[in-house]
């Protein structure tokens, strides 16, 4: 029966795993986060899509080519301070970004609720828009290493946490629920992070 119950839940249990590898290297601020955000997202469009969560399935294969353009953005972006690793620093996400961030997200929203109510037999399309609307945000404040990108994840990781449960993945909603967790403390881990960046850079 344990046997059973694992070959039919392999592809949920796999994947959580690398979602615990994938978190502990953002924790970090790691960049080998990147390598497994572009495995894990490529066999979660399989995994969401057989669940009914079309919106997340098309959001896997954004995370897929998103996980390239985060690696090349940590390693080589142009931002005005780096680290003395010589990888983009921490910062904050600037104010003049607050209204068009806003504005994209609702955008995406919108976009995303029309496509999955339109095309696909979503039962909560409501839900699974917002979460990919955010989740969008999110990547690419992570990629631009912004430390508001914490803030976004917490948001999705707890409606996330309701959405698997409610759709039978009970092993990604656990993560997500640790994911929550993980987020707040690397909100604190990350601000530690830059507060020394700062001061190194002070002292140079």
């Amino acid at each position: 029966m344990i046997t059973s119950y694992i070959v039919q839940h392999w592809l949920d249990i796999f994947t959580t795993i690398l979602g615990l590898v994938y978190i502990y290297l953002e924790y970090r601020a790691s960049i080998a986060l990147w390598f497994v955000g572009i495995i894990m997202p490529a066999m979660d469009v399989y995994l969401y899509y057989s669940h009914g969560l079309y919106g997340d399935a098309g959001m896997a294969v954004y995370y897929t080519f998103a996980g390239i353009y985060g690696y090349m953005m940590w390693k080589w972006g142009n931002k005005a301070r780096h680290s003395q690793h010589g990888a983009s620093a921490i910062t904050h996400m600037p104010q003049r970004l607050y209204l068009p961030v806003t504005l994209i997200m609702f955008a995406a929203w919108a976009a995303t609720y029309y496509i999955l109510v339109t095309f696909t037999d979503s039962n909560v399309p409501m839900l699974d828009a917002f979460t990919n609307a955010v989740s969008f945000i999110g990547l690419w404040a992570l990629a631009r290493k912004y430390i508001e990108q914490w803030l976004f994840w917490i948001v999705v990781d707890i409606i996330c946490t309701i959405l698997y449960i409610y759709k039978g993945i009970p092993f990604k909603a656990g993560l997500y629920g640790l994911y929550v967790v993980i987020a707040i403390l690397g909100w604190f881990k990350w601000k530690r992070m830059m507060l020394n960046q700062q001061n190194i850079t002070l002292q140079e």
